[in-house]
């Protein structure tokens, strides 16, 4: 236990993880806090984190954010789900769409009031009562808390925003609410001989910056909460194979669409991101399974238009720090961990973390129980998104390589086993207390990856054949005319933003 008080913060990195967590700070704790931001424009950030998910607005709204601003100074464009491409097998599609499916029912999801009408002959695709899907494949798009004229929710979104504009827009703000930016390169770190803590950072150019609590954002290096304090790093490739990413930018695709595109390749996966002005593209994948060289060409004869600039090759390990609170060091962003942006989770992560901190920040010194706390629902967030991003790998049926076979045959995580064997069994999925993900998300990918279930719940079978098909039809022409109504995502981008 340390009995300091804490006044003084200091943030070792920038990027997107240094400045969300400087504008949450500043917003919430200025009056209490001194807040210092150290940073080197010599040293460049992975800044390929454009995909995000619904849980943002949460952020932007905290920070009071207006969502047209927003858009017009990071180039942002409309989120409403994943698609994935050939990941169950090569040909096949479906999306992980955001919000809500068909209608709630006490105690029984809808998807087994669809599992029911299938039984009985209907061919309808679970997505058919997806309002997020059907105005993404239209690529249509407003925002509309509820389907007009019922109680129904109506469509949930998040953002494809270029992080590094995002950086800059966060650093103006988080500055005009009394953050202190530093400009430097640590070349020493100063800690406390009896106790391990940290107690000043040294730049490069003699300047000492001391502080109380250090939030490490250096990103991969993990200077301070690795290099210094020596926090273990809990590697994931057992279940997690890929290792490597190579992004580059193209020119934008014929239409700006509002989703995200996940497609499997022989051995890992291209994301496409439509921003306003590019395409974020990417290879996720293998090195054991591919070269630099083969992952190179997989991705360039797949981009959308023209490349901008050259391929960029990120080595990464899947894992987590045991600790993401050592000492008087917090991690976030990489510095603590990495999950492949399969889901869109990374900045979520900081998020997250960010805003963990803040509830269990200390006042009269750290405490063991509180940062004990901190890394155990770290942890527990952590592998919860571990196991929904392992489930793409091992459900799939493709078997035409190496790498995918291997995926579909390695053991899982037991809460992951359990959660795969209920749903393939009953229909029925839970969802943890700390889990990220909802039931209809988890329901999605199941279904989405092929895993069928064999039963549905008896509560379906509450409802006649004739009042069952009435239902199903009833909400299938209710959201394709909710979708009718909505402008195109390339009309409301450009009312909105300009």
């Amino acid at each position: 236990m340390n009995n300091k008080k804490i006044k003084k913060l200091v943030i070792l990195g920038g990027g997107t993880a240094g400045w969300m967590t400087a504008a949450l700070m500043a917003r919430s704790m200025r009056e209490t806090v001194d807040i210092t931001l150290v940073e080197s424009d010599q040293i460049g950030t992975v800044g390929v984190g454009e995909a995000t998910i619904p849980p943002i607005q949460n952020f932007n709204r905290a920070l009071g954010i207006d969502e047209q601003d927003f858009l017009k100074a990071t180039r942002g464009t409309i989120k409403l789900g994943i698609q994935f491409e050939n990941w169950s097998r090569p040909g096949s599609s479906y999306m992980h769409a955001f919000g809500n499916i068909g209608k709630n029912f006490p105690f029984c999801d809808f998807h087994h009031y669809w599992l029911r009408a299938r039984a009985n002959g209907d061919t309808s695709s679970l997505w058919d009562y997806s309002l997020n899907y059907q105005a993404a494949k239209n690529n249509r798009f407003a925002p509309l808390p509820n389907i007009p004229n019922t109680n129904l929710p109506g469509i949930a979104y998040a953002y494809h925003f270029d992080a590094g504009l995002y950086a800059q827009y966060l650093r103006k703000f988080s500055e005009q609410r009394g953050v202190q930016r530093i400009e430097g390169k640590v070349c020493d770190v100063r800690q406390n001989g009896n106790t391990g803590d940290v107690e000043s950072l040294l730049l490069e150019n003699g300047q000492s910056v001391e502080g109380d609590l250090f939030v490490d954002c250096s990103g991969f290096v993990g200077l301070l909460i690795d290099k210094v304090v020596g926090s273990e790093y809990e590697r994931w490739d057992k279940w997690l194979p890929c290792d490597r990413a190579m992004a580059v930018p193209s020119q934008s695709a014929e239409k700006l669409v509002p989703y995200t595109r996940s497609i499997a390749h022989s051995a890992g996966w291209q994301w496409q991101i439509p921003l306003q002005h590019r395409t974020g593209n990417g290879m996720v994948y293998s090195s054991a399974h591919w070269s630099d060289e083969q992952a190179r060409d997989a991705l360039f004869a797949n981009l959308p238009g023209a490349a901008l600039a050259e391929a960029r090759i990120i080595p990464f390990n899947t894992g987590h720090r045991r600790e993401q609170w050592k000492n008087n060091v917090v991690s976030l962003g990489l510095a603590s961990g990495f999950l492949e942006p399969l889901e869109s989770t990374s900045i979520h992560l900081i998020q997250s973390a960010a805003t963990r901190l803040i509830k269990c920040f200390p006042h009269c010194g750290i405490r063991d129980v509180e940062v004990a706390e901190f890394n155990r629902q770290s942890r527990v967030e952590m592998e919860r998104i571990r196991d929904f991003i392992i489930l793409h790998y091992k459900a799939n049926q493709r078997r035409d390589s190496d790498f995918w076979r291997a995926c579909e045959d390695m053991a899982v995580p037991d809460s992951l086993n359990a959660k795969i064997e209920l749903f393939r069994s009953t229909g029925k999925v839970f969802r943890d207390y700390d889990d990220l993900f909802t039931e209809v998300a988890w329901q999605q990918v199941l279904i989405g990856q092929g895993v069928l279930p064999e039963d549905y719940h008896v509560i379906a079978e509450g409802l006649s054949d004739a009042q069952l098909n009435d239902l199903m039809q009833s909400l299938k022409t209710l959201i394709q005319g909710t979708v009718a109504q909505l402008p195109a995502h390339e009309e409301f981008l450009a009312g909105h933003v300009g």
